[in-house]
């Protein structure tokens, strides 16, 4: 299996982190990937007309993309249980995954208004307005403690601890624990998971 990696992308990561949660990391080949959303990767592109990563090619040739659908390919194929098959805890963890690619969608538009867009047009108060997602969904997660029940392992809290991690690489002026001690606390003790631990690199 190959996937399309950037370092630090966080959608490649969490399908990583996936991979190493069910003991496929060892079969996941990386290959470098310019996703960029100005000058777009024509190599990319060909396999995934979004030219977007994560990009991912089965053993069987098959393209998948994005990073839900990659994960819960994993999962299927190393038999695991990330993704509940049905009933309540299904639609629970699907929604906190949901929360958690949120937060990594506000954070990478931030991202690119700092380090894609000019710096004539850059635009302070839609950069706020994404971060400020960030803060609502930590908020939200600190008022609701079963979210992230200790002892925990899904997509959904995989999810999160992914976008936490990419708060904390790209946004570090944003000082996130400060204000929400108990995903803090929770996120101290669910990102020494050695999935969460690992580091790729080409």
């Amino acid at each position: 299996m190959k996937i399309y990696f950037a370092p630090f992308s966080p959608y490649v990561r969490k399908c990583l982190v996936t991979a190493h949660e069910l003991g496929l990391s060892e079969r996941v080949q990386l290959l470098p990937a310019n996703a960029n959303p100005v000058q777009r990767d024509q190599e990319l592109i060909a396999q995934n007309p979004l030219g977007q990563i994560p990009t991912f090619l089965t053993d069987e040739g098959t393209v998948l993309y994005d990073s839900r659908v990659i994960c819960e390919y994993l999962d299927a194929l190393g038999g695991g249980t990330l993704f509940p098959r049905s009933g309540a805890a299904r639609w629970d963890t699907l929604t906190l995954a949901a929360l958690g690619d949120g937060v990594l969608d506000a954070a990478l538009l931030a991202r690119y208004e700092d380090a894609a867009r000019p710096e004539a047009l850059r635009w302070a108060a839609w950069r706020a307005g994404q971060l400020d997602k960030a803060e609502t969904a930590l908020a939200h997660l600190g008022a609701h403690p079963a979210l992230l029940a200790p002892g925990r392992v899904d997509i959904g809290t995989l999810t999160v601890a992914c976008a936490l991690g990419y708060l904390d690489v790209r946004f570090a002026e944003f000082d996130w624990r400060s204000r929400h001690a108990a995903v803090a606390q929770w996120y101290a003790e669910f990102s020494q998971r050695p999935s969460l631990r690992a580091r790729w690199t080409l």
